[in-house]
């Protein structure tokens, strides 16, 4: 491809609403142009690499059995409807109606679509177990797209979907999954870690998320380094230490004027944190008999400790959350600031299971300027709920082995899910067995987002002058910077530019070639900041040197290279590049 063709343009000047690195370049190297909030066109130089980078999925999909197929972006409602999760997800669903009135889904994932195909596709035994995939467009209605591509609205996924006749069988192929990811990711040299996740809307018994980690990550994960032990914080556990066995003693309000936060009354009262508890109030829509009701949920957790928003959802099984406006808390008695569940009634109180061990706390007495000392749970108030609802913390004890866990942010760049029979005993995806008995298919599902992958890949690789992509994702291989200048000798190095251009193109290599009428300067810019792995410059300078200057984009020397020996020598550095990244494809243990 020539420069002065290509469909794209660089930027001098960063995106004014950019926020982390990967946006910032891949919009100024003219990969991505925004089209509105969290909805971006992938251009030429992005189309290439995104579609190498499905090829890997493709190939390693594959390798483990894996059938390509493609389902619909837009589908009924009905098929949603089955499974309950047309009335659980929330607003992120894209909901429209036909032109007949029914009610439309644009799919954010399609596990609906799939138990659809299997009800009718899959009958006996003998035709499992499969696995089947696609890469798909997906609608999601994220309300705070950012960072470019990776929190978006409309994206694309490689969703698979295993489908077994028991639970070994999901095992087998979820274990496979689980290696396949890795080998995926590190083709596209990227570093990831696996950890245990939530499985959230899309249910299931078990999930894994690949993170990668970097400080520009939105989600927070608790590793161990002595055990191993790697989560999410949204499902991460860890050691609580109870407090000192004591006696309970005597319900004691005591005034507290202007200690409205734990802090403050901890000070004020000369106890530990650790010694109140802190009240969350929530609102919380549920299902009850397919119908949405909001309730109030009053949480509580030890001073010293935090709420932790995704535990508590499957503690209550609620559909979503919110925090509680005032006048909501007003409403059941409470007092904002002065909170205790001591005395209420009609309201969903919900503990941490540290609380029980936790004697003599202060809380609120739902009284403006008072708070009770020495409350007990069991003899003062009970829960509706009990959970481990509180978030875990770097410095927090492993549960496992009892090291202090690190905390470090990362990008989910992956994630795996066994669904188990949710899917197909709700929509009546049964498979005969060998007596003749009906029972449910067993199913699995694994989901990447491609561009996603490429943002990272560019969180990962980059300098202050640009992009530097692995051979395996970059657009292209070669990038030549044609230097014409004037004259005879001007005219001798574009011909000899050409020539190379022709010669690399006719030994397989991938190249872009910097035929504009620009400055030197102008063309080793956007050379840097699109980030291809080999630059090869020609010119005046270079044919007087003897020949063309060869540089790799991660490294600072050049080197000048006889013409005849350009082609060979491209050849064999992609072959090294393109070595040293199959070395990084290694087996992974398990995490269970």
């Amino acid at each position: 491809m020539r420069m002065s063709k290509l469909f794209s343009q660089t930027l001098r000047e960063s995106p004014s609403d950019a926020e982390i690195t990967s946006h910032i370049l891949l919009e100024r190297a003219g990969f991505i142009r925004q089209l509105a909030a969290g909805i971006y066109t992938a251009m030429p130089l992005a189309k290439r690499s995104l579609t190498k980078i499905e090829n890997i999925m493709r190939d390693e999909i594959n390798a483990i059995g894996g059938q390509e197929m493609s389902m619909p972006v837009v589908q009924p409602a009905e098929i949603w409807k089955r499974t309950g999760r047309w009335y659980k997800v929330g607003p992120e669903m894209g909901r429209l109606k036909d032109r007949n009135g029914r009610d439309m889904a644009l799919a954010m994932t399609h596990e609906e679509a799939v138990s659809d195909i299997v009800k009718n596709e899959i009958h006996s035994y003998r035709q499992l177990p499969v696995l089947i995939y696609h890469i798909q467009t997906k609608w999601r209605d994220d309300p705070r797209p950012r960072a470019g591509l990776i929190r978006v609205r409309e994206f694309t996924m490689k969703d698979s979907y295993s489908l077994d006749r028991d639970w070994e069988g999901l095992d087998e192929q979820y274990r496979a999954h689980y290696q396949a990811y890795f080998d995926i990711f590190h083709r596209c040299d990227l570093p990831v870690i696996s950890v245990k996740s939530d499985v959230g809307m899309m249910g299931g018994t078990m999930a894994h998320e690949y993170m990668y980690i970097t400080p520009s990550g939105e989600d927070t994960l608790l590793l161990c380094d002595k055990c191993g032990y790697s989560a999410n914080r949204q499902i991460a556990v860890f050691q609580k230490e109870s407090g000192p066995e004591e006696e309970a003693l005597p319900l004691d309000k005591v005034a507290t004027p202007e200690m409205k936060t734990i802090a403050a009354l901890s000070e004020f009262l000369g106890v530990p944190e650790s010694k109140t508890a802190k009240a969350v109030f929530m609102m919380a829509t549920v299902l009850e008999d397919e119908e949405e009701v909001e309730k109030l949920v009053f949480a509580i957790v030890r001073g010293d400790m935090d709420l932790n928003e995704t535990k508590l959802t499957n503690a209550i099984k609620a559909k979503e959350l919110r925090p509680a406006e005032e006048a909501e808390i007003v409403a059941v008695g409470a007092v904002p600031g002065y909170a205790s569940p001591i005395g209420l009634d009609g309201i969903l109180v919900v503990v941490d299971d540290l609380i029980p061990q936790s004697p003599n706390l202060a809380a609120g007495a739902n009284e403006e300027g008072y708070h009770y000392i020495n409350v007990n749970y069991g003899r003062d108030y009970k829960a509706s709920v009990v959970a481990d609802i509180v978030a875990a913390r770097d410095g927090d004890a492993c549960l496992g082995c009892g090291a202090s866990l690190r905390a470090v942010r990362g990008i989910e760049v992956g994630n795996i899910f066994k669904l188990g029979t949710w899917y197909s005993e709700a929509v009546g995806c049964t498979y005969q067995d060998e007596d003749g008995e009906e029972k449910p298919v067993v199913m699995g599902s694994y989901g990447i987002g491609s561009g996603r992958l490429l943002a990272s890949i560019v969180e990962e690789y980059n300098d202050e002058y640009g992009m530097i992509l692995p051979i395996s994702v970059a657009p292209y291989q070669v990038y030549i910077v044609a230097i014409a200048g004037k004259g005879e000798k001007g005219a001798e190095a574009m011909a000899a530019a050409e020539q190379l251009y022709t010669d690399l193109q006719e030994a397989g290599v991938e190249v872009l070639f910097d035929d504009r009428d620009e400055s030197p300067g102008v063309k080793f810019n956007d050379a840097d900041l699109i980030g291809i792995p080999i630059r090869l410059t020609v010119g005046p300078r270079s044919l007087k040197d003897g020949g063309v200057e060869f540089k790799r984009r991660d490294q600072k020397e050049r080197e000048i290279v006889p013409l005849e020996e350009v082609v060979a020598k491209v050849k064999e550095l992609i072959a090294t590049l393109k070595a040293e990244i199959a070395e990084r494809i290694v087996p992974m243990p398990f995490e269970e």
